[in-house]
């Protein structure tokens, strides 16, 4: 009579390597990508070029170089200090000559208005690591934010998040996004 090798039972393993792949599957952090929550501008026909060129103290020059360092207005800064300084150019609250222009403009809600000709230039190199180009991002539209969160508690008595469409897009009026990405270069050799 022959001996009958014994079998390993092999059911169960299609149920352990699932229940492998669940445990490492759920125990696995992923990383999150950050970005910027950004609204993109609304479509415009092409319009014929102006040769009016902006004069140069209505523009807030951001520099960030291949190191991570940021250059404002042509001096070295930090980026906490980056949000304080941006409020201060579109502000302008005290109508310096160094600081942006202002021209009246008509805004419901408002009246007429001097509303800041001011815009933000940003440019940054190739190698500038994206949390760094994250951060000087955030900082600059932070401070365009409390602008206007300040402006609709005055105005209104409650936050511009609690305001309605037509209250929004006054309160963007007076404090307009001008921010503008020059596209990043290569700057030195390597």
């Amino acid at each position: 009579m022959a001996r009958k090798v014994p079998e390993i039972p092999s059911a169960s393993l299609a149920d352990i390597a699932f229940m492998l792949l669940i445990f490492f599957l759920v125990t696995t952090t992923m990383d999150v990508d950050s970005g910027l929550e950004r609204r993109l501008p609304q479509w415009v026909e092409e319009q014929p070029e102006d040769d009016q060129q902006i004069k140069e103290r209505n523009v807030f020059v951001v520099l960030v170089n291949r190191n991570n360092d940021l250059l404002v207005e042509n001096e070295y800064a930090r980026v906490e200090d980056l949000r304080e300084r941006a409020k201060e150019f579109i502000e302008n609250p005290f109508d310096d000559v160094n600081l942006p222009e202002k021209e009246p403009k008509e805004i419901p809600y408002f009246g007429e208005m001097m509303v800041s000709k001011g815009v933000i230039s940003l440019r940054n190199d190739f190698d500038t690591k994206y949390g760094t180009y994250i951060a000087v991002q955030n900082e600059l539209v932070g401070a365009i934010n409390d602008l206007r969160e300040e402006v609709a508690k005055s105005k209104f008595g409650k936050s511009y998040t609690d305001l309605n469409s037509d209250e929004q897009k006054a309160v963007r009026e007076v404090i307009p996004v001008q921010i503008s990405e020059a596209e990043p270069k290569k700057v030195g050799g390597k």
